[in-house]
């Protein structure tokens, strides 16, 4: 089952590399996994798809916030969020098929950010299902090529976060902690 972790971390190298380093340790698949800094330079919201069993999704979330740099992990699976990604699509297609292309773009919510004699480039904004429906709908119109970002995410719920400093170590230095 694909399960959705918004992690909030430290902006410091090497985050990245223990979140990611701790998921492939345990045999998990990212499927996807996108990361920017927020407002504060130095805190970065990331987000991850991962095929990880039901019943191990708890235990995901627990080591994620063991690890340091990362001040909260949440499962945002099942809980109110809002999830989007970003597909651009080149679409190559016959003349008489261009108006066609045109309303199933406008259909999805989609807009034309280049246009040439062979086709469109198109971006689309939403939920990964609404994603795989158009993509499968601009395929009937020719030959495509497809770029998708990486799953965003944002809970919904009205909690404030909680954001805890990383675990120190006896000797006062930072040090990760990846076994449960």
């Amino acid at each position: 089952m694909l399960q959705v972790i918004s992690l909030v971390l430290e902006n410091k190298p090497g985050a990245l590399m223990r979140v990611t380093g701790v998921l492939s340790q345990r045999g998990y698949n990212i499927e996807s996994l996108t990361v920017a800094r927020t407002l504060d330079p130095e805190v970065s919201r990331m987000t991850i798809v991962v095929d990880v069993d039901a019943t191990l999704r708890q235990q995901v979330v627990k080591q994620m916030n063991k690890l340091i740099n990362v001040l909260q992990a949440s499962d945002l699976t099942e809980s109110p969020a809002v999830v989007r990604e970003l597909v651009l699509v080149r679409v190559r297609t016959a003349q008489e098929s261009r108006t066609a292309v045109l309303k199933e773009a406008e259909i999805f919510g989609g807009r034309v950010v280049d246009s040439s004699t062979e086709g469109f480039a198109i971006e689309v904004t939403g939920a990964p299902e609404k994603l795989n429906e158009f993509i499968d709908v601009m395929g009937s119109y020719g030959e495509i090529d497809v770029t998708r970002s990486g799953a965003l995410a944002i809970a919904l719920d009205a909690r404030k976060l909680k954001l805890q400093p990383p675990v120190p170590t006896k000797a006062g230095v930072k040090m990760e902690e990846t076994a449960i």
